[in-house]
């Protein structure tokens, strides 16, 4: 297709507490910059170069946060970093999207896009989108990349792949449904039957196909589709709900491509030990760091120099930053959000 009408809108309105203290309240996941030395969202935009043009390229984020993000993304026009006045979850985030795509580009195709996953293969994942796009464009579809799953993973929500698509190059098959986060049993089943993918939260669209979609399963949110400059008084009207919820899983014509770019959410700090290498007792430091009889620990600092010692321990995730430290077992770490709930404001 043609990129001039190719869009990216990237997603980067979430507060990433179950990567608290490294991420805040103030300074979400998507601005750290442990993972090759800059931001996330920075990542993020930087792997559409020869995609996506610079000025097609939006990013939907908190009110609160456009001025951080204007600052982490200086080559993008700041008009393209868009301010949400309250987080109402995916689905109003993508129907601003479709209302911003209408209003500029009605024969667009859209990339929705999460800010802060890890992307290995960067070559590999341009053209599973431009594939998808192209699929797209031609189709009344809307597209989902999912992640070809390498484990039975517990913590992700799943896609039911059905019949193959003709494609020349990224294999292409029809949606039957969404499945939500499996138990274990049940996710070594999904892994075995070779029919699921990982839900990565990538979308694919005209604006067109999404409008009618919206149109038919969530008809709440055509309001702010239509008037996407009235968003500081339509947002606070809407409901809180994933676009998952609210669309994906009631439609039926949607295309699934499983990708295999080296993807990682890094969605929970345990996810440091799959990115950073261990020492031979399976101690993963990215801080300096000192260990007697201590196994399989995670310690990571960002912005603190302070060494950690760690004497007959096992299992733990030491977090320092300058405003906090946290001592945390790991088998607990998907409880996080929980404690950062507890916490004074000035420590979220």
């Amino acid at each position: 297709m043609d990129p001039t009408h190719l869009h990216a809108f990237i997603l980067a309105g979430g507060r990433g507490e179950r990567f608290w203290p490294l991420s805040t309240f103030a300074r979400p996941k998507q601005f750290t910059t442990l993972f090759g030395g800059t931001p996330l969202i920075a990542q993020a935009v930087g792997r559409l170069e020869g995609l996506v043009p610079p000025a097609n390229i939006r990013v939907i984020t908190s009110a609160d946060l456009v001025a951080a993000t204007r600052e982490a993304l200086p080559a993008l026009p700041p008009a393209n970093i868009v301010g949400e006045p309250v987080g109402r979850d995916t689905a109003a985030a993508v129907a601003l999207a479709c209302g911003l795509l209408r209003r500029d580009d009605p024969e667009g195709v859209a990339l929705v896009l999460p800010a802060d996953p890890l992307i290995g293969d960067v070559p590999a994942f341009r053209a599973v989108l431009a594939d998808v796009a192209d699929c797209v464009a031609r189709e009344p579809a809307i597209g989902v990349v999912g992640i070809a799953p390498t484990y039975p993973a517990t913590g992700y929500g799943y896609i039911e792949c059905g019949e193959p698509l003709p494609s020349p190059r990224t294999p292409l098959r029809r949606a039957r449904r969404f499945v939500e986060k499996p138990d274990l049993p049940t996710a070594r089943a999904y892994l075995q039957t070779g029919a699921y993918v990982w839900n990565a939260g990538i979308f694919v669209w005209r604006a067109d196909v999404m409008e009618a979609a919206f149109r038919a399963h969530a008809p709440e949110w055509l309001p702010l589709l239509a008037r996407p400059d009235a968003r500081d008084a339509l947002y606070p009207t809407l409901p809180k709900r994933s676009i998952d919820y609210a669309v994906m899983e009631h439609c039926g014509d949607l295309v699934v491509a499983a990708g295999d770019f080296g993807w990682d959410d890094v969605g929970s700090l345990p996810a440091l030990a799959r990115q950073f290498p261990a020492d031979p007792a399976g101690n993963v430091a990215i801080a300096p760091t000192y260990a007697l009889d201590a196994t399989g620990n995670i310690v990571a600092a960002e912005g603190d120099p302070r060494a950690t010692a760690l004497l007959g321990v096992r299992g733990l995730i030491v977090v320092h930053t300058p405003k906090a430290t946290l001592v945390c077992a790991q088998e607990h770490a998907q409880n996080l959000k929980a404690l950062v709930a507890t916490l004074p404001p000035e420590l979220r």
